[in-house]
């Protein structure tokens, strides 16, 4: 049996992958600040599924968890209102530059191998957009091979536990990853490739994913990370265009992400005043539905209203499931009722 005084070692890895959402950042920092209090060193990020496949992106060491602080003979001294804590520690500065612009992954620079991340490298990430650790879609990962080789990395590096940050396809492909488990690591074994102590070693694997989506659309999830931001960055493009929209008396169609979601898209036009919303969750039933967008416009336009706003959400679709796109709602509303109407695609990159 095991020495309870003796330090469990594992190697723990946050990954970003896909696209980008606001809060992606925060969730780092927060990710590493916690792992700190709690005596988890973070060798590195990465990003994208790409770094645990061939070539290999980021180097990574070795990290400690302490299960019993007490046993620690340097435990009692960082004691703090009763509990151990090593935040004073690492409360130093690190190397936030390399960090930020991936620098620290070049051996004959200020290289961030064979050291764990501090808490200076990630001060003020919660302010930033995008991601600082990068990110990038990696199709290959689809493959039997790429996860066999995904599965090897992680072997070969000790690694036991991934912080998955990203969308659905992300999170789907952790999932994949998950579910196969252990079955790569004895594929590995029985093909020679890894040792009975690895093989011992990574019989589980940990993977915690942080939903990072503008959409909102995962389900069980009440709200995704960068959803917010997305709904209040639309918002001020509509409070834009509503000026214009009005000076001219002009016609909008803005599409918008949600793809089978249209989360975004129904807050948007609710706090926006849209006069009609597509979105895929509430086909518009009416058969033609141009005519009952049409007569309902018409209506406004009579009253004396100087503009339209209708959002489309890019997943909206009719009762028949064709889809409904803005170009083709912009040729209805002129064609049927004149309007000088132009169409504004907004977050997508």
């Amino acid at each position: 049996m095991a020495d309870a005084a003796t330090p469990k070692k594992m190697k723990f890895a946050v990954l970003m992958s896909g696209g980008d959402s606001a809060g992606i950042n925060a969730v780092i920092q927060a990710v590493v600040k916690a792992s700190i209090l709690r005596y988890i060193n973070i060798p590195h990020l990465l990003n994208s599924h790409t770094p645990l496949t061939p070539p290999y992106r980021c180097s990574l060491a070795d990290i400690t968890i302490k299960a019993d602080p007490i046993a620690d003979p340097t435990a009692r001294e960082r004691m703090h209102g009763g509990k151990a804590t090593n935040l004073i520690e690492n409360l130093r500065f690190g190397d936030s530059n390399p960090l930020r612009d991936g620098t620290g992954d070049h051996a004959g620079g200020r290289t961030l191998k064979g050291r764990y991340i501090v808490w200076d490298d990630v001060r003020g990430w919660f302010a930033e957009g995008g991601t600082l650790i990068g990110t990038a879609r990696s199709k290959v990962f689809r493959t039997p091979e790429c996860r066999l080789a995904a599965a090897y990395k992680l072997a070969k590096e000790g690694i036991g536990a991934l912080a998955v940050c990203g969308g659905d396809g992300s999170l789907t492909g952790a999932d994949l990853f998950r579910s196969e488990w252990p079955t790569p690591i004895s594929t590995l074994h029985a093909e020679g490739r890894i040792t009975d102590e690895q093989l011992k070693k990574h019989g589980h694997l940990c993977i915690v994913g942080l939903v990072g989506l503008i959409d909102n659309d995962m389900s069980m999830t009440g709200l995704t990370i960068g959803a917010p931001t997305a709904l209040h960055r639309i918002c001020e493009a509509i409070d834009n265009i509503n000026s214009t929209a009005a000076s001219h008396s002009r016609t909008f169609v803005l599409e918008m992400m949600g793809r089978h979601c249209g989360w975004l898209a129904l807050l948007a036009g609710v706090s926006a005043g849209a006069y009609y919303i597509f979105i895929p969750e509430r086909p518009p039933h009416t058969v033609p539905w141009e005519d009952e967008m049409c007569k309902a416009i018409k209506i406004h336009r009579e009253v004396g209203k100087r503009k339209t706003l209708v959002i489309v959400a890019e997943g909206a679709h009719d009762s028949d499931l064709k889809p409904i796109r803005a170009e083709y709602v912009k040729e209805a509303l002129s064609d049927c009722l004149g309007l000088d109407t132009r169409v504004t695609t907004l977050g997508h990159t």
